[in-house]
């Protein structure tokens, strides 16, 4: 399900998260995310939302179950809570990105990483996924009740027979990127941090960098054709657009 790699057309915007950042702004209806993994081993925790409407939001459950699958890849769209697309991965040249591993809160990083605290270490200190993405919420009216469901771009958790989780490392190699073109005005909430299961004790999260650009006619026949989930759903978003 991985593509050739795509060249994108010039970027509206282009941004580096840092190790430890985080961002958040509004992907308008027919531009696309490039998500790029600088130096590889990178992790985003991404939240989706309609941007117009915050109380629709991603729904994993829904995304998994309508396309018969426990990962994320090329032609996979992103449900919401309403039945409808949020994104559609376009393009994809890590092949796995996890949908189970949530986010640290702060008490949960001193316990793995030790207490990397801003008076010893200032801008350098350990950040966590809760904290991170809960103060980009609060940018857009949103707290804590509303975090909900995160995905974990470039990260890959297998599951075995008994139901355990196991991370892989070296699933996202330096330069491997995530396309994401949004089918609605999506608000997209992201932190650049290490995975909750990576087990390297060091804390060391990697950049990232963002690319928007205008792609009205993205193809979107990958996604139609994976599951007629797909379609439907689509056809959903379209008509909310009426």
């Amino acid at each position: 399900m991985t593509p050739a790699a795509v060249t994108p057309t010039p970027a509206l915007y282009e941004e580096t998260v840092p190790g430890g950042g985080h961002t958040s702004f509004i992907l308008k209806r027919g531009q696309t995310l490039r998500i790029t993994d600088l130096e590889g081993a990178a992790n985003v925790s991404l939240l989706l939302l309609n941007a117009t409407q915050l109380s629709e939001r991603l729904n994993l459950p829904d995304t998994l179950k309508g396309q018969h699958t426990a990962r994320l890849s090329s032609g996979h769209c992103l449900y919401s809570d309403m039945g409808r697309v949020l994104a559609a991965i376009t393009a994809d040249t890590c092949g796995w990105h996890d949908s189970f591993g949530g986010v640290l809160n702060a008490e949960e990083v001193r316990e793995k990483y030790g207490q990397g605290r801003y008076q010893e270490l200032r801008n350098g200190f350990f950040r966590n996924g809760t904290d991170n993405l809960l103060v980009e919420m609060g940018k857009w009216n949103l707290d804590l009740q509303d975090l909900l469901m995160v995905i974990n771009l470039f990260s890959k958790v297998t599951v075995d027979e008994q139901g355990g989780f196991a991370f892989v490392a070296g699933n996202s190699k330096p330069g491997d990127y995530l396309e994401l073109y949004a089918a609605m005005d999506s608000l997209v909430i992201l932190t650049a941090l290490q995975h909750p299961m990576d087990p390297n004790p060091v804390y060391a999260p990697r950049p990232v960098q963002l690319a928007v650009r205008v792609e009205p006619d993205a193809d979107l026949a990958l996604s139609r054709a994976l599951r007629p989930e797909n379609g439907r759903a689509l056809h959903n978003t379209e008509r909310f657009y009426l």
